[in-house]
C-alpha cells in the first residue's frame, strides 16, 4: 500500500472546531503525513449541506487527504459517497465508528456502530463497494461498554477496510479514561492491515513510545497538536526541540491561512488559537488581552509577530 511504504505514518486526527483546513494545510506542510477532514455527517451531504461541503474543501498541501463520514443508514452512506465520488483530489473515504458524543451516538453514528456490528460490516462494504476513492479506512475504539477490539477489527478488516485508527478506549471511556495501548498493540497483532494508533498522544516522546510499544504502522494525533501543531515537525524530523523561531513560523503561517480561508474574520477566530500557542511563553496573558481587542488582520498578525520576537519560554 503506497500510503504506508514509508512507515511510522503520522496523521493529524479529525477534531471539530479545529481541524479545519487551515490548521490542516499547517501540518501538513511542517510534516503531517496525512490529513484528514473535519467528521461529515452523510446525511447533511446528500441534502447538499453547503457548511458541510465548505468543511470538505482541502488546501493545496493536502496530498494525500482523507474525508471522514459518519452514518447509519446504508442507503444515505451509499448517496454521500456518490457526492464524494464526484469530488476531485480525495484519495480516502474514512467511516467514523468512534465518536462518543451523545448526538452523534443517539443518531445510531460513531461508536454507536460499535454496539451493531453486522450493521457496522455492511456500511463499510457499502462505502468500499461505491467509493471511486484509493482506499477506505475506519476509526474504531476498543467497545462501546466493554472492549470487544479484536472482534471489531476482524469485522472492519473482512469488510473491506484497508487500514483502521484504533483509539485506545472504550465509548464509554470517552476522553477521560486511560488509554489502553496493549488494547491496540493486541489490534495490531490480530489482523493483517496496517494499524494507526490514537489516544492522548500529546507529545514527541509519547509518538515514539506508543509506536514502540504497539508496533503500530502510524500514530493519529488530535488534541495533542492543537497548540502544538510543531508536533509532526518533531516527529518527522526526529528532533524534540522545537526553536521559538520555528514556533512563529507555524503561528503565522496559520494565521495566514485563516484569512485567506475566512476573509478578516479569520483573525477573530484565531483568538481561540492564541490561547494554546502562548501557554508557557512569558507575556502571554498580556498577548492574549491585546488580541482580543483586535479585529483588524494586519495589526493582528503583526502584535503576534513582535510578540515572538522578544519572547521566552518559562516552564
Amino acid at each position: 500500500m503506497e500510503l504506508f511504504k514509508n512507515k511510522p505514518l503520522y496523521v493529524l486526527a479529525p477534531l471539530a472546531g479545529y481541524t479545519d483546513l487551515p490548521f490542516r494545510s499547517v501540518v501538513k506542510k511542517f510534516g503531517a503525513d496525512l490529513t484528514v477532514s473535519e467528521m461529515l455527517s452523510s446525511n447533511a451531504l446528500v441534502h447538499n449541506s453547503k457548511k458541510t461541503l465548505k468543511m470538505m474543501e482541502k488546501s493545496p498541501f493536502e496530498n494525500p487527504y482523507s474525508v471522514q463520514i459518519a452514518g447509519s443508514d446504508e442507503d444515505v452512506v451509499k448517496g454521500a459517497v456518490e457526492i464524494l465520488n464526484e469530488v476531485e483530489d480525495i484519495d480516502i473515504i474514512d467511516l467514523n465508528c468512534g465518536c462518543p458524543v451523545p448526538k452523534i451516538v443517539s443518531h445510531g453514528s460513531g461508536s454507536n456502530l460499535l454496539k451493531d456490528l453486522p450493521k457496522m460490516s455492511k456500511i463499510i462494504r457499502t462505502i468500499k463497494d461505491t467509493s471511486k476513492k484509493e482506499l477506505t479506512s475506519v476509526k474504531i475504539r476498543l467497545g462501546f461498554e466493554d472492549k470487544n477490539h479484536i472482534e471489531i477489527a476482524k469485522v472492519c478488516q473482512d469488510s473491506g477496510a484497508d487500514f483502521i485508527a484504533v483509539h485506545g478506549r472504550t465509548r464509554a471511556g470517552k476522553f477521560k479514561a486511560p488509554v489502553d495501548y496493549d488494547a491496540i498493540k493486541e489490534v495490531k497483532e490480530a489482523v493483517s492491515i496496517p494499524v494507526i494508533a490514537n489516544g492522548d498522544i500529546d507529545s514527541f516522546s509519547k509518538a515514539k513510545w506508543v509506536l514502540e510499544h504497539t508496533g503500530a504502522d502510524g500514530v493519529m494525533i488530535g488534541r495533542g497538536a492543537v497548540g502544538a501543531p510543531w508536533i509532526f515537525h518533531q516527529l518527522k524530523t526526529a528532533k524534540e526541540h522545537v526553536s521559538l523561531e520555528l514556533k512563529r513560523d507555524v503561528v503565522l503561517e496559520h494565521f495566514d491561512r485563516m484569512i485567506e480561508f475566512y476573509g478578516d474574520y479569520g483573525a477573530v477566530l484565531f483568538r481561540k488559537h492564541i490561547h494554546t500557542y502562548s501557554k508557557g511563553l512569558r507575556g502571554a496573558s498580556k498577548l492574549r488581552d491585546t488580541v482580543n481587542r483586535i479585529e483588524d488582520p494586519k495589526e493582528f498578525r503583526d502584535v503576534l509577530a513582535d510578540f515572538f520576537k522578544t519572547t521566552e519560554e518559562v516552564c
